[in-house]
């Protein structure tokens, strides 16, 4: 057997490691469904001027990035392609959601969209933090869920 290290994974490995993963999950009586959600809002020539990616698995969603032209911030656009989001996770089953952001992006916007700080990792890629945030989307009844960190 041999090692190779690459800064360059191609697509072909990326998915071969995926499929892997995702067998073995799955062998383990493990939901592994994952499956693609995009939101987007586009001008009337249809240039994309914001849009969320990410993708449903099991009961969550997960928001992978999440981005607003600069000029047309502020415009609650941001909140609207998460609500869409959020909707969409929620008839797929999901309830619940999570993503990450760093401290000089948006942590108070998505505090104010419902998300709670799980997890801040410091000196992240260097001196910043990384931070991991997890929202209820349907809390179960009579658990308390809807107060209760995950």
């Amino acid at each position: 057997m041999k090692f190779r290290q690459t800064d360059r994974i191609t697509a072909q490995e990326r998915a071969f490691v995926d499929q892997q993963l995702s067998e073995y999950n799955r062998a383990r009586g493990q939901v592994w469904e994952p499956r693609e959600l995009g939101v987007f809002v586009e001008d009337e020539d249809g240039a994309v001027q914001g849009a969320l990616t990410g993708e449903t698995n099991g009961l969550w969603l997960k928001v992978e990035y999440l981005w607003v032209r600069q000029a047309l911030r502020g415009q609650k656009l941001g909140g609207t392609l998460l609500e869409l989001a959020e909707a969409e996770a929620r008839r797929r089953g999901c309830r619940y959601s999570f993503l990450s952001t760093f401290q000089f992006q948006a942590p108070q916007f998505y505090e104010k969209m419902g998300y709670r700080l799980v997890l801040e990792l410091v000196n992240y890629p260097c001196e910043g933090k990384r931070l991991f945030y997890t929202k209820i989307l349907v809390p179960c009844e009579g658990s308390g869920e809807e107060t209760r960190e995950m």
